[in-house]
């Protein structure tokens, strides 16, 4: 078989699981992953956490211990959470080690209730920093109009953040800004610069699932045409805009100082839509310095029958730029999307962290001990 997972790697694109659970780590699942498909980085989000503690009974001990002390549902999440990145972070130790710090990774993210609130923002991420305490850790924060002031702040403190929940181009280019000012601030501290890293987490399929609803409405054969491309081009563009901010004299000053560049990280690339090939997202989006973010279907997809055949993004601007014009001609409004999707994501992580506090809630009273 080929193998089309270290093709990937090898054109630069670093390969992440988006998923962990505790059963994932204890029966050496994700060891086994990073050894033999190539995994370097492992992302979370309140869903996959929300459905982790919620199947089986690999949490049992752990909640059986909190619901001893009586601590809070919040309290108990936190301790969860954080002991999971925690071990996933030790086993990606020596990767982190290996790559000098750019993979090796596990993303957690701030308490999505938070989104729209800067300070509260700040605090959880240093809280959460200093619960899992591992070098490997990014902490998300999603890039609501609030996050990109709490990235500048957190990036200043010398801790290494995934900026999540990217949709729009104008949106993106202030979080690369976000970026360069907390690295700015970061200096201006005295801290070195060679120990932060970030990604910028740039979501892809719900892309297509919006606007191809939208050109089924439509029902016409030029709507018709534009199936299936706006994601692609949505992030092929995000990536010239990458290349555009990192080739700056500003830039140029900050990795004189010892800087890395803030990865494009590609998000939500399982394919939705069954009438598309499975790695879509992954073939089409292959390019220097990236990070493709995967849930195991879409990984163990791509290791059968992804089309590796080097860059996919180079030399793609003017067609991609051409497809989001064509469907501005159409009346779908690019601007309209992309915050719709915005609000939509917060909106579901904060269902899910919702749907956690409950089902956690009741497995803490489960599992309490019996009065008496």
């Amino acid at each position: 078989m080929t193998d089309a997972l270290k093709r990937l790697s090898d054109e630069g694109v670093a390969i992440w699981l988006d998923d962990l659970s505790r059963k994932r780590i204890t029966s050496g699942n994700l060891a086994e992953l990073i050894d033999q498909q190539h995994v370097v980085g492992v992302t979370t989000n309140p869903t996959i956490f929300q459905k982790a503690i919620s199947e089986g009974d690999g949490y049992d001990t752990q909640l059986t211990d909190l619901a001893a002390r009586k601590v809070t549902v919040e309290e108990a999440i936190r301790m969860i959470t954080t002991a999971d990145v925690r071990d996933a972070a030790d086993i990606l130790r020596p990767v982190f080690d290996a790559t000098d710090g750019q993979d090796g990774r596990v993303s957690i993210e701030v308490d999505p209730r938070l989104a729209h609130d800067t300070r509260a923002t700040v605090a959880e991420a240093k809280q959460l920093a200093w619960l899992v305490d591992r070098p490997n850790t990014l902490i998300k924060i999603p890039a609501t109009e609030a996050g990109i002031p709490a990235i500048t702040e957190v990036i200043g403190l010398g801790i290494s953040v995934n900026v999540t929940l990217i949709f729009s181009l104008e949106r993106y280019r202030k979080v690369m800004d976000a970026f360069l000012v907390g690295l700015e601030k970061a200096k201006s501290r005295g801290l070195d610069l060679s120990k932060i890293h970030s990604v910028a987490s740039f979501f892809v399929s719900r892309v297509d699932t919006e606007i191809d609803k939208r050109i089924d409405a439509l029902g016409t054969d030029e709507a018709k045409a534009l199936r299936g491309k706006a994601a692609v081009a949505n992030a092929r563009l995000a990536y010239q805009a990458y290349e555009e901010v990192f080739s700056t004299d500003r830039w140029a000053a900050l990795e004189r100082e010892g800087a890395n560049k803030q990865r494009p990280l590609w998000a939500s690339t399982g394919v939705k839509d069954k009438a598309y090939k499975a790695t879509m997202y992954v073939d089409e989006l292959v390019a220097p310095n990236t990070v493709n973010t995967m849930p195991e279907a879409t990984l163990f997809a791509t290791e059968e029958q992804g089309d590796i055949r080097g860059n996919t993004v180079a030399g793609t601007y003017e067609q991609a730029r051409a497809d989001l014009d064509a469907l501005e001609r159409l009346g779908i409004s690019y601007d309209e999307v992309v915050q719709l999707l915005e609000d939509e994501g917060v909106d579901k992580f904060e269902a899910s962290w919702n749907d956690l506090l409950k089902s956690t809630e009741a497995e803490l009273q489960r599992l309490a001990p019996s009065e008496g």
